[in-house]
This record gives C-alpha cells, sequence and structure tokens, in this order.
C-alpha cells in the first residue's frame, strides 16, 4: 500500500506546532507506441456544477485588512485592547506635552475610544504616524482619501497636517525621522464638536512602505477618531471597495462560488472571539474590531498586531461575490469554539456557555449565547441575503445600498466541527433552517480529517439526515493527492453531494513554515482534481485554501495567490485552478484507458467534459512524468469535428519551481493550437505538464 500521509485542517496544525510547441527542441521521442484514451462523447454522465470549482476566503495571512481591504491605517479607532497599536509618536512624542487614549465623551457607544493630543507649543513634530500593514503602499499619481473626525479643545490648535512620506515603520518605541513627502494637505475648520472631515491625497512618487503623519498646527489639544485612508482605485471605484488586482485575479478564475469568511475565523478561539455577522454590516466607522484569531496560533509566526477591522464585512462579501460571477456561501459558527483552542460550546438550551472562556468580557450583542442565538443568527442572515425591503433584515441590506437580493442559495453550518457535539447542534440547526427556507441548500462538516472513525460516523450521520452537501478538507504531502485520485469513485452516486472544501499539497509538512507553492504540489493537485471531475455526479464544489497571503504577514504556506503593499501573483497552484474553473464544460465525460487501466497509471491522470454552449471537447491531461509523452485521444461518437483545436499548457521540467513578486509567470500557462485530422486525435505532451485541450465538435 502507498504511504497515506496524515491530513489535517488548519488550526489542527497550527495545535501541532512547456506546451507542445516546444517540443521540437527536445531530443528525439522514443519509439514507443502513444498512451490511448477514449471519450465517450456519445455516452455523456454527470452534468458539471455551476459550482464546481470556486474560492474559500479566510482572513488568514492578512488576507482582509492589509490585503484585499485596502484601508491603510492600521487600527484607526483605537478599540483595540492596545489603543496605540500601529500608532507611534514623533521622536517618542517630545513635542506633545501630553497624549492619551480617551473615553470622554466618544463619538458613539460602540466607538468610545479616542485619541488626545496635546502640545505646549508649536512644533512640527507635534503629533503621530501611523505605519500601516507593513507600511503603506502608493503609487505615483494615485489618489487617497484622508478622512478623520476631529474635535477642538483648549488652545489654539488652528488645523491637522496630513502628510503622506516614505518611510514605513519605525523601529522601537518611537517613530523614526521623517522621509521623503509624497503628499501634503492640511485640515482647518475646526469646532469644538465632532466633525467629520476630508481632503484627498495624491502622491508624487511609488513607495510600498509609506507612512501617514498628522500633526498640530498651533499648540493646544485636538482629538482624533476614525482615521483613514483608503485609495480611490478601488474595484468598481467604490467609496468602501477592494483592491483592484487582488479582485481581477478572482474574477479571472470565473468561480462557482466564494466560500467566506472561513475556515477557523468563523468558530473563534472562544465563543468571545467568534465571528458575527451582525457586527460587520452597517455604518464601517461602527464596526468594532476584533482580535484575529491566527495572531498568536503560530509559535513561528506570531502576529500580535492582526486584527479584523470589519470594514470588509458580510455585505461586502455578498457584494463580491455578485461583482465576480460567484454564488455566495457564507459559513456560520454553530455555537461551537475551534476544538483545537477552548473548545467551548453553546448550550443547547439553558442561558449560560460552556466552557473555560464563557463570560469574558467583549463588545459582542450576546454574553451568554445558547444554540438559539446561533440559529437565529442563520435566518436573519438569510433574510439579510434574500428577504424583501419590508422584513427587519433585508430593510438593513437596502439601506446599505443594495436594493435587489443576494439571491443566496447556500449555507454552510459549522466550519471543520466533528463528533456529537456537533452533529447534536447541526441537526436543530438544519431544522430550524429547513422549516423557514426549505430551499436553502446546507454545507455540513465532516471535520478536519478525511478519514477515520469520526469523519465516517459523521459523513453517515449526515446522509442519513438528508445534508445536501459535506465538506471534506485534507492537507497533505503531494503524492497523496496522486494516489487517491479515485476517492470518490466509490461515493454515493445518489443524495448528499461533496464539497472539496479545503485543500492544499504540502511540500515539507503539514503547517510546516518551509511549505512552497512548487510545481510539483500544484501538478499534484491537478492530477487529483481529475478525480474530482470524473465524480460530477458526486461532487459539486471544490477549492484550494488558504487563497490569499502577504509576502511581509502570513501565518501559514502554502497560499494560493500573494501579495505585498503594491503587487500580486498567482502560484502555480492558482493557474492550476483558474484551468479548471475557465474551462469546467457542462457535462462530465467518461474517458477509459486501454486494457482497463485506472486514472493515473503510469503517472498519467485525465478527465473530460463537453461544453454544451460551444459545443467543444474538452479533454484534461496530467503527464507526471520528466518525459514529453504522445497520445492519442479517440473520441468515440463524435458527431462533428473542427480542424483546429487550443491547447492550454502549463509545465516546467522543474517540480521545486515556484512563482515569487520578481519572477510571477515562471510557471505560468502557454496557449498554441493544433491540427485534427480525424476523431483520433494525437498530441504529445510536455514533460510534468497539465494540458487542457479544447477541441471543436458536436455531440
Amino acid at each position: 500500500m502507498p504511504t497515506i500521509f496524515p491530513t489535517r485542517a488548519l488550526c489542527w496544525a497550527a495545535s501541532l506546532g512547456l506546451s507542445g510547441s516546444l517540443l521540437t527542441t527536445l531530443p528525439a521521442l522514443a519509439q514507443t507506441a502513444p498512451l490511448a484514451l477514449t471519450v465517450q462523447v456519445n455516452k455523456p454522465g454527470a452534468p458539471i456544477a455551476k459550482t464546481m470549482y470556486g474560492l474559500f476566503f479566510e482572513d488568514i495571512n492578512f488576507a482582509a485588512d492589509g490585503g484585499l481591504y485596502p484601508e491603510l491605517v492600521k487600527n484607526k479607532s483605537f478599540e483595540l485592547d492596545e489603543h496605540l497599536l500601529g500608532w507611534r509618536g514623533i521622536r517618542g512624542a517630545a513635542a506633545l506635552s501630553t497624549y492619551t487614549v480617551s473615553n470622554q465623551q466618544p463619538i458613539s457607544a460602540t466607538n468610545n475610544h479616542f485619541l488626545r493630543l496635546t502640545a505646549a507649543t508649536a512644533s512640527p513634530d507635534a503629533g503621530f504616524i501611523n505605519e500601516g500593514f507593513r507600511g503603506m503602499g502608493v503609487k505615483q499619481g494615485g489618489e487617497y482619501t484622508f478622512s478623520v473626525y476631529l474635535r477642538k479643545g483648549a488652545g489654539g490648535v488652528s488645523g491637522l497636517n496630513v502628510t503622506l512620506e516614505e518611510g514605513g515603520a519605525g523601529a522601537g518605541p518611537e517613530a523614526g525621522p521623517s522621509g521623503k513627502t509624497l503628499a501634503q494637505e492640511r485640515i482647518t475648520g475646526l469646532t469644538t464638536e465632532w466633525k467629520k472631515y476630508s481632503v484627498v491625497l495624491k502622491s508624487a512618487g511609488t513607495a510600498a512602505r509609506a507612512r501617514l503623519k498628522l500633526t498640530l498646527e498651533g499648540a493646544g489639544t485636538l482629538d482624533l477618531d476614525v482615521v483613514s485612508l483608503f485609495p480611490k482605485d478601488t474595484y468598481k471605484n467604490r467609496e468602501n471597495g477592494l483592491r483592484t488586482d487582488l479582485v481581477q485575479l478572482l474574477k479571472d478564475m470565473n468561480p462557482g462560488f466564494l466560500r467566506f469568511p472561513g475556515g477557523c475565523i468563523v468558530e473563534g478561539r472562544n465563543l468571545t472571539e467568534r465571528y458575527q455577522w451582525k457586527e460587520t454590516i452597517g455604518d464601517v466607522a461602527s464596526r468594532v474590531p476584533l482580535v484575529n484569531r491566527w495572531n498568536m496560533e503560530f509559535k513561528h509566526r506570531s502576529t500580535p498586531d492582526y486584527y479584523q477591522s470589519f470594514g470588509l464585512g458580510f455585505f461586502e462579501y455578498f457584494q463580491l461575490s455578485e461583482d465576480i460571477g460567484a454564488e455566495p456561501v457564507p459559513i456560520l459558527n454553530v455555537g461551537m469554539a475551534c476544538q483545537f483552542n477552548s473548545a467551548e460550546l453553546a448550550p443547547i438550551g439553558g442561558t449560560a456557555a460552556a466552557g473555560p472562556n464563557a463570560g469574558s468580557p467583549h463588545n459582542h450583542e450576546d454574553d451568554d449565547p445558547t444554540l438559539e442565538t446561533f440559529i437565529q443568527d442563520a435566518l436573519d442572515l438569510i433574510e439579510f441575503a434574500n428577504g424583501p425591503a419590508s422584513s427587519p433584515w433585508g430593510a438593513r441590506r437596502v439601506a446599505m445600498g443594495h436594493a435587489a437580493p443576494f439571491n443566496l442559495k447556500y449555507i454552510g453550518i459549522g466550519n471543520e466541527q466533528w463528533g456529537p457535539q456537533y452533529l447534536e447542534r447541526y441537526e436543530p440547526f438544519m431544522k430550524a433552517i429547513k422549516a423557514k427556507y426549505p430551499t436553502i441548500n446546507i454545507v455540513s462538516s465532516a471535520g478536519p480529517s478525511p478519514d477515520g472513525e469520526l469523519f465516517e460516523k459523521a459523513s453517515k450521520r449526515l446522509r442519513e439526515l438528508k445534508a445536501e452537501v459535506i465538506d471534506e478538507h485534507y492537507y497533505a504531502k503531494p503524492e497523496w493527492f496522486r494516489q487517491n485520485v479515485g476517492r470518490y469513485d466509490n461515493y454515493p452516486t445518489t443524495g448528499t453531494k461533496i464539497f472539496a472544501g479545503e485543500y492544499a499539497a504540502q511540500s515539507v509538512a503539514i503547517g510546516s513554515p518551509d511549505n512552497k507553492n512548487s510545481w510539483d504540489c500544484a501538478i499534484s493537485e491537478a492530477a487529483f482534481m481529475t478525480g474530482l471531475e470524473r465524480n460530477a455526479d458526486k461532487v459539486v464544489m471544490a477549492s484550494y485554501a488558504p487563497l490569499f497571503a502577504h509576502v511581509d504577514a502570513w501565518q501559514w504556506t502554502p497560499d494560493m495567490i500573494w501579495f505585498d503593499n503594491l503587487k500580486a501573483y498567482g502560484t502555480p497552484n492558482y493557474y492550476v485552478q483558474k484551468m479548471y474553473s475557465t474551462n469546467p464544460g457542462t457535462t462530465m465525460l467518461p474517458v477509459q484507458r486501454a486494457a482497463g487501466a485506472k486514472n493515473g497509471q503510469d503517472n498519467l491522470f485525465s478527465s473530460a467534459t463537453a461544453d454544451d454552449k460551444t459545443g467543444d471537447i474538452l479533454v484534461k491531461l496530467v503527464n507526471y512524468s520528466p518525459e514529453a509523452r504522445p497520445v492519442t485521444i479517440a473520441l468515440q461518437g463524435v458527431k462533428k469535428l473542427g480542424k483546429a483545436g487550443r491547447a492550454t499548457v502549463l509545465a516546467s521540467p522543474d517540480l521545486n519551481a515556484v512563482n515569487s513578486l520578481e519572477q510571477p509567470m515562471n510557471v505560468a500557462p502557454k496557449e498554441e493550437s493544433f491540427q485534427i485530422s480525424s476523431p483520433n486525435v494525437t498530441y504529445t505532451l510536455a514533460p510534468n505538464s497539465f494540458t487542457v485541450l479544447r477541441i471543436p465538435g458536436k455531440r
């Protein structure tokens, strides 16, 4: 038996501390017969679900704040436990007589802390600097809207100087000397009442590690709150929009769904820190931030400044899904904190949460939630997404600017919980949703491991309960993916379907900081995905995880898309996913090998689909071999063929090859045409390659 490597989900690992045209340059092929495949064009199988290939988003690796959500100011409202996180006094605040974070007469009950600065004498250094998220990325000619709430106190402060400058975060307890000025504006007209002010800063240069400097004009006291620096260049130019290049990378994938907001983010280390969607909608300035559960999870990547501002909240997730043409798939807490952390449980009845962290102080709406609290949150979310303007939560959506429903069809109950505690909470949760919204499809959890007693028991019980979709997760060595290409061959063809919700090949070990997004990992995932496609009657959703990572602020690797404050690139894994999601077809076509060889034998992996919209036949081929290999594809029962096809080829002779910010296209697809002269199509696969052949035809 091959070695099967243990798989675990993210928080488990955390707790454990050349295309065909280039072949003319290769040596002559050995005189061996081509590998023979038969695609049964006249015997179509199951339809390919429109949701087949999608995206899994979790706020890990600075994916939201500092990433997809482009607010440049860290801790803009001083609401974190460490109130001045991200802020540093200029030269140790030497020019200020006092500074403090106060809660006297704040802007609102939820936004109840602000920064008070007092200067005894006027000084150009009387102020604070915000470091941003590993610096602030700004582009030459780019415009950035600065906004702030100000209130004038005693003394003669006449204005606030706003400067965008090079320099990034200063070292040590104080911000260092000023760098080159990139933009500067002045705010005047201060009053003794809170008032919002805004100016536009136009950067005179490009900098990946700029910073924001705020200084008092004159002597006296000034209160500041909700300090924001937001690029005007956002996707669809929205005021609270998302980072354009990152959204475009997602849209280019033609994803079938977007799962959000996670992941273990949903659970929290305890129920106090769970994700509560209701606190992520409405006025951005009133959204209460929360520590990110990944901030101290990994000893090798401690990130104490990692938090969630919720500027990217559930409304924005739904809007993003709509923008990229993906079905929204929100995942909600089932009344369980992460079982690898506190394992805190909300009781099925009663008035207080069970567990070591029950009742700890926080800003959330319910200190002692029972399961009914979580069920009601789910029902309210469906109303928020789909309800009319006359409904309470539908009215909240309309007030945020989206009159039409989001047409939510899927909702997840729990992230990757397991054991009887999950199942006994899942069942009343499911019944309540189905009673009010019978057409909603429920995504349920099979736990963090793809096998074992807990996995088997959960899968059996969920099928008995007629769950629409079971979410399975697996992280493993590359060879596991190639060896398990037939994983779903013997699953039931009727009833509950499968969501391959989190998977990624690990080049070193699960949770290792040394994992790479190597071509070996990506091509192994491509091989595995032929098994997903061949079982389209059982598998209806699949997504790589995690999605995003900041090159200077990651906690977990590998990840599909990497970025810094200015640029982003897709990994080889990204291109594998994109080649599948942009070439899904509409109907699965059976593929057979000569002499009954199984998929993956001789390291050749294959699947095929028909695109009923275009008439094309799509054949996906993975050659996990250092040799170029000719194949013959017999299109059985095809009625009509074009004279030329298109091949998209992702290949590298080096299985350790990776992409980077400096070489973003080191491993990237190339396209070429190939000739078709008969229903027996011949093609030579490049060494170590994943190829999609698009053959014009009619069945």
